[in-house]
């Protein structure tokens, strides 16, 4: 019984200290300036073959706020959008990105499997093939799009790209910030990204996200320091409701972003929407964009 009364008396202390004792307020640039936005995942890969320039344009077309992507690179150090570490699901080709030199990456058709969502396996047509896409390079989507938002997720881990990419945004003077949101799934990577770029937001990863999930359920989030910009986060993992009111209120407290992934639903997006949250990660841009132009005039 004296454990539970002494882990009830900590508690206490920490429930106090964090009224009297707040966190520091959010460090690092915020990335948007608009109240909601809308991030085209993969540029849209509901609409378009993911990570490619046709993806990026189109969803440029549409109205988007920002257009989401993820990089690897290739063997002669080109850092590209793909999502995953080889070639095989979208495009006709096989291997991994990094043992192919750019030139050879341009030989592959980007939209050979579009659709590749698993719940469209079953279809045959790929309107999409032949039409001369092909895997794009990160410096041609700045110089194509050189005033959009952008999200862009490191994928590669080993070896580093942390050190070219972050050269490559302060060339192109993305380093602003309302230019780009970084993100990894990676410690190590988003680790290293936040020493050697410290100017440019970052999104949190999974460590990070699990530290402020138990606070918040303890009542002792003004205990908790911001180390990025953002959450970007699932609506639930595991079977736990992670995007809840109550997350998304002291989250946004703190001076820091939500932004829900990847949400194709319309149901969950009316959902969120009525939350708060400062923005969606979505497959379906257009979907997203009428439903928050709708919103907009009620």
């Amino acid at each position: 019984m004296w454990v539970v009364g002494l882990l009830l008396i900590v508690y206490l202390v920490l429930f106090l200290l964090s009224w009297v004792f707040p966190s520091a307020q959010q460090s690092e640039p915020q990335f948007q300036s608009k109240e909601f936005v809308v991030i085209a995942h993969q540029g849209g890969d509901g609409l378009r073959p993911s990570n490619t320039m046709s993806a990026f344009d189109h969803a440029v077309e549409l109205g988007v706020d920002v257009l989401e992507m993820d990089i690897h690179s290739t063997s002669d150090g080109v850092l590209v959008t793909i999502h995953d570490a080889t070639v095989d699901r979208t495009t006709d080709g096989t291997g991994r990105v990094n043992d192919m030199t750019f030139a050879e990456l341009q030989q592959l058709d980007a939209g050979y499997n579009w659709p590749t969502l698993a719940e469209e396996s079953h279809r045959s047509d790929r309107p999409y093939r032949g039409q001369g896409i092909r895997i794009a390079s990160l410096e041609a989507v700045f110089e194509s799009h050189p005033d959009m938002p952008m999200n862009i997720e490191i994928k590669q881990q080993e070896p580093s790209i942390v050190v070219p990419f972050c050269e490559l945004l302060q060339k192109y003077g993305r380093t602003g910030p309302e230019r780009v949101l970084v993100a990894s799934f990676h410690q190590d990577v988003i680790e290293e990204f936040r020493a050697e770029c410290p100017d440019v937001p970052t999104s949190v990863v999974q460590n990070e996200v699990i530290e402020f999930y138990v606070l918040n359920l303890l009542g002792l989030h003004r205990l908790w320091t911001p180390p990025a910009a953002a959450f970007q986060v699932p609506q639930s993992f595991s079977g736990l409701a992670v995007t809840t009111p109550r997350f998304v209120e002291n989250l946004q407290a703190h001076g820091v972003l939500v932004h829900p992934w990847t949400i194709n639903d319309q149901n969950d997006m009316e959902i969120l929407l009525e939350m708060g949250v400062d923005g969606m990660i979505t497959d379906y841009p257009d979907k997203l964009l009428e439903l928050r132009d709708r919103a907009e005039k009620e």
